[in-house]
Order: C-alpha cells, then structure tokens, then sequence
C-alpha cells in the first residue's frame, strides 16, 4: 500500500514517553522513540541492520541506544559509535535512519519522508490543546483496521446515531441538511438541530436538562490525519461557546496496510479543573472508542481482508460524500511525489 511520507505525523503522546525505550511501526517502517538525558524526544530507526533485532529491546547507554542482541550502539543522529570487539567498524554501512521529531502542544510528531521536514507544516492544535478556556483529557489505541477506514469513521457524524445511539442517537438527524465543504486540501462535515431536547450525553451538563438546545456536530480533516471535531450543545439560539462543547482532537498515524495508530483527546469547555468530570471523559472516551469504535473497524477490516477499498466496489450513498473527498485528496497528495520513501 502506497502511504503519504513527506508530511507531519503523530506519534503518540509526549506524555506517554519516559524514560523506557519505545518501539513503533509507522508506514510499515520500525521507529525507536526515547528520551535522551536531557529529556528530549529522539525518533530513529527501530531495527539494528546487524542481524536486525528490535532496538526497542535494547538500553541507553552513555547517550546511545546499545542492541541488546550484540551491543551495537547508535547516536541520536543513527550512526554507529560502537562495534564491541571492531572499533574501526563504527563505519560507514553501520547505521539506522534517523527522523525529526518535534514535540508541540503535548503531541510527538515525526517526519518519515526523504524530503526536508517543513517546521511550518506542523498541525497548530494549541487552539484546543493549549487553550485556557478548554481542558483535556488523552487517549490511545492500536485499531486492527487501515487508516482510511478511522478517517471514514471520524468524518461521518451519521455513525453515531447507531453505532453509539444510547449516548448521542437524535431524532431528526437526518431530516436537516449536511453540510459538506472542502477548502483547498481542508474537509468539513457539520449537521445542526434546532430548538430540541440534548442528548443523554450532553444533558448533565446543564443547568436546566430539559431545557430546549441547539445541537451540532462537526468534523474538519486536515491530511494526513488530523480531525478537529466540534460537538455540542447551547441554549436554544445562543453562541455555541454558551453552551456544552467537545471540541476533540484525534491523530490518526497509518501502522501498516491494516493496522492504524490512534490519538485522541477528549477537550470540554466545562467543570475546568473537576477530576469528576476528567473520569467521566475519559470513561466515555472508552466506552466510545475501545468498546464501540474499535470493534466495527476491525470487523470491517477483517471483512475486507487485504482487498483495497475500491476493488470491492463499495455503493456510495450521499453521506459518503466527505469521506469520498478525503480518499480523493489523499491519492492526489500521493501522486504527486509524497508516496515514496
């Protein structure tokens, strides 16, 4: 499967990096990821090119990652500074890529591609992440499935009236207009319904539960994978930033052809500061995500086997529609030269 390369990815949370060695696989390359003695983030290749073990598996030692097969060693940069035994084989084919990673806004991200990482390029999420008006809480998770079905799944609100219908199923969901746009290589989705009762989910949160609302649902996708969604609920009539709002942040990172890593974090405007609140989000986060969302995709994934999408001839239905835009612009950003490594 042909991925995008030259372009920002996350790679976790910078909060789930210690001071263990972690391993990862992204785009179907092996990554170490660790924290040198300074404390800062250092991505390099996570395969040692002797006799190819896991350098996940091995130690820092004065600043190198030792294998913990022969105890090869390799800098930051991935160059070999170590052959026990040969200290004139620190050398020339001895060596793991190494890839820019920058931490920003809580999120680790890595550059994959041959091409020169764009620092300029790096997703902004400090308007939700780092905003004092939001509070958040994280989330992760390996999803058996190819990344294109997460984003499939993210960008269409219209799952949520069944796959997660005891927390947000809403009656006239489909009676008001989808609005689909696309701005350059930007997609949104958003359905409004007005004057009506707030979902199960929402409706804590009130003053006045049974009080007549205004709720939304949006999703924007920036490529590769990166969605703001923006869901809520406000008096009827009001500024949405009157009333409920999760404006989530989830980062999709392709594994392999049919593995995805999954980011995600649970933002409110709302009992700031409440660890009740935090469990509450977080639990729902679970039971949305890992007990809901997981299971589908990797049942539509193991229905699909290795087929590619297109090859199964999938009918196309008007809800479609943005997730058919998204799948069209990532095969033109891949065409045009960020599908190589």
């Amino acid at each position: 499967m042909a991925f995008l390369y030259n372009t920002w990815y996350a790679a976790g949370w910078a909060s789930d990096l210690g001071d263990d060695l972690l391993g990862r696989t992204f785009l179907d390359l092996p990554v170490l990821l660790y924290r040198d003695d300074r404390g800062k983030a250092i991505a390099v290749g996570g395969r040692c090119p002797h006799r190819f073990a896991p350098l996940h598996c091995g130690r820092k030692v004065d600043g190198a990652i030792e294998c913990g097969y022969h105890g090869i060693r390799f800098d930051e940069h991935g160059d070999c500074v170590l052959v026990p035994g040969e200290p004139e084989r620190v050398a020339r084919n001895m060596r793991i890529p190494s890839y820019p990673l920058v931490e920003r806004d809580g999120v680790l991200w890595i550059w994959l591609g041959q091409a020169e990482a764009d620092l300029t390029a790096i997703p902004d999420l400090s308007d939700r992440l780092s905003n004092p008006k939001f509070t958040h809480v994280t989330g992760s998770m390996n999803v058996r499935a190819n990344y294109e079905l997460l984003l499939d799944n993210l960008i269409d609100p219209s799952h949520g009236q069944f796959l997660h219908g005891a927390l947000l199923k809403r009656d006239g969901f489909f009676d008001v207009p989808h609005e689909v746009r696309q701005d350059g290589m930007t997609v949104s989705s958003e359905r409004v319904i007005r004057d009506t009762a707030a979902p199960p989910a929402y409706a804590a949160f009130l003053a006045d539960p049974d009080s007549s609302v205004d709720w939304w649902t949006r999703a924007q996708w920036d490529p590769p994978g990166t969605f703001r969604l923006d869901n809520g609920v406000t008096p009827a009539g009001a500024n949405r930033d009157a009333g409920v709002r999760r404006c989530g942040v989830h980062l999709i990172t392709p594994e392999s052809a049919t593995s995805s890593h999954y980011c995600y974090a649970a933002v409110r405007n709302y009992r700031l500061g409440d660890r009740e609140a935090d469990e509450a989000s977080r639990s729902w986060q679970h039971t949305v995500f890992n007990e809901q969302d997981r299971p589908m995709l990797e049942a539509v994934q193991g229905m699909m086997g290795t087929a590619e999408f297109a090859s199964l001839h999938p009918v196309v239905v008007s809800g479609d529609q943005p997730a058919m835009r998204i799948r069209s612009t990532m095969r033109k950003l891949i065409e045009r030269g960020g599908g190589t490594r």
